[in-house]
């Protein structure tokens, strides 16, 4: 009979089981943190988002009370819809000057952006003519912009009073 020299090198069934379970519990302690991480991404995009949308409309309200653009009477200055920032308006050429045979269109955004919580591009809207609690777009204009989201941030508040 053959006799082993030496110790034997390895691990033992118990030590793998004590590492696998230190493992799982350190996993199952770094997932809730990993979800916290990743809501507080949306939610910073979200405010990115309708900051950039918010702007473009203050932007285009801007060259409609300079009456830089043509609008209608009753939109108070604001665009009829998100795809008008988009697509952009014609500027109105200067009084005393020459009509150019090229007209400035002036885009307020390039795209409309995805809402991260509702991962679409729809947005809830409000017209100036709207109850400030309204969920409900008159389509006349597009005064504000909301999430459809019906989530609660991290702070307790919930997105769509974002």
């Amino acid at each position: 009979m053959a006799k082993l020299s030496g110790p034997r090198s390895g691990f033992t069934l118990i030590e793998m089981l004590v590492t696998l379970t230190i493992l799982a519990v350190l996993a199952s302690a770094a997932l809730p943190l990993a979800k916290v991480a990743v809501k507080r991404q949306n939610e910073i995009e979200l405010r990115r988002s309708l900051r950039q949308i918010r702007n473009a409309i203050d932007e285009y309200k801007k060259l409609a009370d300079q009456k830089k653009i043509e609008v209608e009477e009753d939109s108070y200055g604001y665009p009829p819809d998100l795809e008008t920032l988009v697509e952009g308006v014609e500027l109105k050429g200067e009084e005393g000057k020459e009509e150019e045979d090229s007209t400035k269109i002036v885009k307020f955004l390039r795209r409309i952006p995805k809402d991260p919580m509702t991962k679409s591009y729809e947005w809830g809207l409000r017209s100036y003519q709207d109850d400030p609690d309204s969920d409900i777009w008159g389509g006349e204009n597009v005064y504000d912009v909301y999430t459809e989201s019906t989530g609660t941030a991290l702070d307790g508040t919930k997105y769509r009073n974002w």
